[in-house]
């Protein structure tokens, strides 16, 4: 069974783990405005440069191996120092094993409760 939290008590992510909100990641159909392509995931990004709230457009292309949940659901995105340590400290349901999306930035995907969690670290240059 769960613990109850209070209202006004933060998550665990970011009130004891320490994770930091990045993003909300939206699926849609629509082509994005100034959008970025993926060709290797292929997805197309946008409007997170422009957000001040960090939300991201994302369209995925038909063919595209993302999980099927990422593709439906919107998802937040957190974060983290150590990937593979905030992998290892908890019993997680991951749906995207690590993986290198960009130059210096390593992703992965975990689900709670049907809903999907990305999880970020930033090396440093």
């Amino acid at each position: 069974m769960a613990i109850k939290r209070e209202p006004n008590e933060l998550p665990l992510a970011t009130g004891e783990w320490g994770w930091r909100y990045h993003h909300l990641g939206i699926p849609t159909q629509e082509t994005i405005n100034d959008e970025t392509d993926m060709p290797h995931l292929k997805i197309h990004v946008g409007g997170f440069e422009t957000s001040p709230y960090g939300i991201e457009w994302m369209r995925f292309d038909e063919d595209s191996q993302i999980n099927e949940l990422i593709k439906r659901v919107p998802h937040i995105a957190f974060e983290v120092d150590d990937l593979d340590l905030e992998l290892s400290r908890h019993n997680f349901n991951i749906i995207t094993k690590p993986n290198a999306p960009g130059e210096r930035i390593r992703v992965a995907m975990i689900e709670h409760n049907g809903a999907p969690i990305e999880l970020i670290e930033f090396r440093k240059p």
